[in-house]
């Protein structure tokens, strides 16, 4: 009995396999649909605070470094102005010379408003090619950068919304290699919201809430070179709250949940189409006929057509994964942390991020601290791997200093 359910099963499937036009479709056997776009130095973690805390802040407090993740946050700084300056090593346990750098800068320009700009530069070293063993060779220093702005408003009390606008352009591409080679090159915008609550007194202690919402690098798909194919921007959603446990004048407690989803189509299920000769016009492949060649292949036998339009990828997003709900859940990752603050000079910072195995399988615990003085913000961070695939930051120690100027200028608190 069991090897006629066998053999049925079989023949149920040799039938749907093989239609009446004599045409067959074999499903890809690669179960993992990781997401990918272009420029994706864009959603590095730059400075050691955010690293710290699980490469999160849209919803932590204000920082000099507030552009990156959320700059409406920025309307709410006590500091008239600052200039950040990170610098991030990258494959350390490769290469000494990739790394990523940035410099931001923000002035709060009135009770209501601030403005601010960045600049993100990722270089991946020198690389010397060469024809032979004797040829010395040529070095080319392949990189990326970013360059933005935005200005930011407080539409009440304890809101305030921000909008960026960003210019990216990726030169890794070796004219050397390809004579087509051209550096690819794009504008991006981001929407941002931040919700800073008054202080409220609790039975044990004060309390503040804090929420953020932002929408990055929302612009259209572009070309690494003229022959190259559109790729999307790295464009993502962040959604983040957090409460601020005020025990005295002297010491608090942060606690930080976000996630994060990237707005770019979930790559479909392929499938090889095949189309079988019928020599004898009876519309069934019947034993001795040839086969013909593939009609064609990738042909999407699971999923949505990803390739779509910038805007429509964006809504196209929230419902494209083939394994449905489950899928798109997985979609998002999610990061918490904790800060804990003694008289806003000291600093102990720890966080956690987790990404779904088919989905880049990124985890890590990150660890770091935070001193202050006089003027100068300094944050150190360290990074441990918690996955099976080692993460290209493993092990490595980040470094950020932040100028303020006229701090303590606006109350907040």
């Amino acid at each position: 009995m069991k090897k006629q359910i066998i053999a049925l099963m079989a023949l149920v499937t040799l039938s749907n396999a093989f239609a009446q036009d004599g045409t067959v479709i074999i499903p890809d056997s690669n179960d993992s649909r990781v997401i990918t776009t272009g420029l994706p130095f864009m959603l590095i973690a730059p400075d050691a605070r955010s690293a710290s805390l699980g490469d999160m802040g849209v919803a932590t407090s204000v920082d000099g470094f507030s552009q990156q993740y959320n700059p409406a946050k920025y309307a709410f700084s006590e500091t008239k102005q600052g200039v950040s300056l990170s610098y991030t090593p990258y494959l350390t346990r490769l290469v000494n010379d990739i790394s990523l750098s940035y410099v931001t800068y923000f002035n709060r320009i009135n009770e209501y408003s601030a403005f601010s700009a960045g600049l993100k530069y990722f270089s991946l070293g020198e690389i010397v090619l060469t024809q032979d063993a004797n040829d010395p060779g040529v070095a080319v220093k392949p990189n990326e950068f970013a360059i933005d702005a935005a200005y930011s408003l407080r539409l009440g009390n304890q809101f305030s919304m921000a909008v960026g606008l960003r210019y990216m352009r990726s030169a890794l591409r070796l004219g050397q290699v390809d004579s087509n080679a051209n550096a690819g090159s794009t504008f991006g915008a981001d929407i941002t919201g931040y919700y800073q609550s008054e202080e409220e007194a609790y039975t044990d202690f004060n309390g503040r809430w804090r929420a953020g919402f932002a929408i990055q690098n929302l612009g259209p798909k572009f070309k690494y070179d003229d022959a190259g194919q559109d790729v999307f921007q790295p464009t993502n959603l962040r959604l983040g709250a957090g409460f601020d446990f005020i025990f005295d004048q002297y010491n608090k407690l942060a606690i930080t949940g976000e996630v994060s989803k990237y707005l770019v189509p979930t790559p479909p299920v392929y499938g090889n189409e095949y189309n079988y000769e019928d020599d004898n016009g009876n519309g069934v492949y019947d034993e001795g006929e040839e086969y013909g060649n593939p009609i064609t292949s990738d042909i999407i036998i699971d999923g949505q057509d990803p390739d779509v339009g910038f805007l429509t990828g964006v809504f196209q997003s929230f419902g494209d994964a083939p394994g449905g709900l489950s899928e798109e859940l997985r979609e998002f990752t999610w990061a918490l942390s904790a800060e804990y603050t003694y008289q806003d000079n000291f600093s102990l910072r720890t966080g956690y991020f987790n990404e779904a195995d088919d989905k880049g399988a990124r985890k890590f615990f990150g660890l770091g601290a935070g001193f202050k003085y006089t003027t100068i913000n300094v944050d150190l961070s360290y990074l441990f791997s918690a996955s099976k695939i080692q993460s290209p930051l493993e092990n490595t120690l980040r470094f950020s200093l932040t100028f303020n100027f006229g701090d303590g200028e606006y109350n907040e608190y």
